[in-house]
């Protein structure tokens, strides 16, 4: 689970990053949820999008890729959206720490 501070740090990552995903009237397959998969093992921060005949919306989308990779959606606009999942082995992106209560 991501805090607001590290979401909005991913959020900032991803601002100048390609759109590498794309989701059409297909709409969700084992394909795509294995590219998702491929791309964030070695990336860690992949951004998605949905065309306008895909069937799902991009909140929807970004929902199933997550549950069925263990990432977490760091943000949904418009038709775009933005999934992270740390490399077990090498990470390269350095999260700020969460604070403790």
């Amino acid at each position: 689970m991501l805090t607001g501070k590290q979401r909005a740090y991913l959020r900032g990552l991803a601002n100048p990053i390609d759109t590498i995903l794309y989701i059409g009237k297909g709409g969700m397959s084992d394909e795509i949820i294995k590219q998702a998969d491929d791309a964030l093992t070695a990336r860690e921060l992949i951004k998605g999008k949905c065309l306008e005949n895909c069937p799902i919306s991009p909140r929807e989308a970004s929902d199933i890729i997550c549950e069925r990779i263990s990432a977490d959606g760091v943000q949904v606009i418009g038709s775009k959206f933005v999934i992270y999942r740390p490399n077990p082995d090498e990470p390269v992106i350095k999260l700020p720490r969460a604070k403790r209560k």
